[in-house]
């Protein structure tokens, strides 16, 4: 005798709030595609990334050490971008082929998806501003 197990219907507005929050560690992508996503590892290895820069440069600038986990934190805030800005009709195709329910996305995905963008593009022009004030005056500025 089989077990059905009902699927579970995958909402567009928490991926996309995992992805802001939690995208640096890949949460958003352990709720969509489990275990098995290879991108979510990818996610995951910027923290024993971190780690490996850390010991190996120990005089290296805290920026250079931390480098990994704020890469990977700006792909989740790009990934919050296009998960929430992904049509209905296209998400439930893709995610939930067999939850039997229609997904109404609503407002508060804007809400995710403005703060995604406030907060992305600003860590995203810091970074760089960092990145080159590191690299062409040694820290100079900062």
């Amino acid at each position: 005798m089989t077990v059905l197990h009902p699927v579970r219907h995958k909402n567009k507005t928490i991926a996309a709030l995992l992805a802001f929050l939690l995208g640096g560690i890949g949460l958003h992508r352990l709720y969509l595609r489990g275990w098995r996503d290879p991108w979510l590892w990818l996610h995951l290895a910027c923290l024993p990334a971190a780690w490996l820069v850390a010991t190996l440069a120990p005089q290296a600038d805290g920026f250079y050490k931390l480098l990994p986990v704020m890469l990977s934190g700006l792909a989740g805030m790009l990934q919050a971008l296009i998960l929430g800005l992904t049509a209905d009709e296209k998400w439930d195709p893709r995610y939930n082929p067999a939850s039997g329910r229609q997904s109404d996305t609503r407002w508060p995905v804007a809400v995710v998806l403005v703060a995604s963008m406030m907060i992305g593009a600003g860590g995203l022009i810091a970074t760089i501003s960092r990145l080159f004030d590191l690299l062409y005056t040694g820290g100079a500025y900062g």
